[in-house]
């Protein structure tokens, strides 16, 4: 992974003190962590092929807010049918991209959004927006991608190769294997880093949102816009 581009783009997002939610205790911020599938790494090209969200707060993980949804595509799959196991046919059963959206789209100011690699997720669901003509929206952020980054910092001058990905994060944290390339399973995997990586952090009760903007994994981003 090319970690120059993710840094420029992160210090332009950093937080600032008028972050929403940047007074709360990291206990009660309301959590949302989404995961895309795509048919491409490239935001501007790629197509959705499923998406996954789970809430959480208090340091817990609420089961009940899991969504999964298919999304109904004709788009050209390249490995995707390898990688996510999303058949040409299974696609065509999906739901519209519209409806799964729409049901999204109140969520999505309500929440710090929680993502594993923030850049290529927005993006992709900046586009959405777009495309689903809905109303652009600001969204607050983490990146658990930029906090381990942040934490390997520490240790490395150059970050060891597939250092910061979501399945090498977890085992250096000690959380159990997961299922990977689904998109409800790659969301409750990255919640479950970001709690993981709060108690690496040494966060109290009392923490805040924005006692952690050193880390630069904080964003707040307008998406949607044309």
């Amino acid at each position: 992974m090319m970690f120059s581009g993710l840094f420029s783009w992160l210090r332009s997002n950093r937080a600032s003190t008028h972050m929403p939610f940047h007074d709360m205790t990291l206990a009660s911020l309301p959590l949302l962590a989404i995961d895309l599938e795509l048919t491409s790494l490239d935001a501007k090209q790629a197509e959705i092929t499923s998406i996954g969200w789970v809430g959480g707060k208090n340091y817990a993980i609420e089961l009940s807010s899991c969504r999964y949804e298919v999304i109904q595509t004709n788009a050209a799959l390249g490995q995707s049918p390898v990688i996510h196991g999303l058949t040409s046919d299974l696609l065509k059963e999906g739901r519209p991209l519209s409806e799964v959206i729409s049901a999204l789209y109140p969520l999505l100011k309500h929440h710090v959004l929680v993502f594993h690699n923030a850049t290529l997720d927005l993006a992709a669901l900046s586009r959405a927006i777009t495309q689903c003509d809905l109303p652009s929206v600001s969204v607050t952020f983490i990146d658990t991608l930029q906090l381990a980054v942040y934490q390997l910092k520490k240790q490395h001058q150059v970050l060891p190769n597939n250092s910061a990905t979501l399945t090498v994060c977890r085992q250096r944290l000690g959380l159990p294997i997961a299922p990977e390339h689904n998109a409800l399973d790659d969301a409750l995997a990255t919640l479950q880093l970001l709690l993981a990586q709060y108690a690496q952090l040494g966060v109290t009760n009392s923490s805040t949102f924005g006692e952690i903007k050193h880390t630069h994994a904080m964003g707040y981003k307008v998406i949607g816009e044309r």
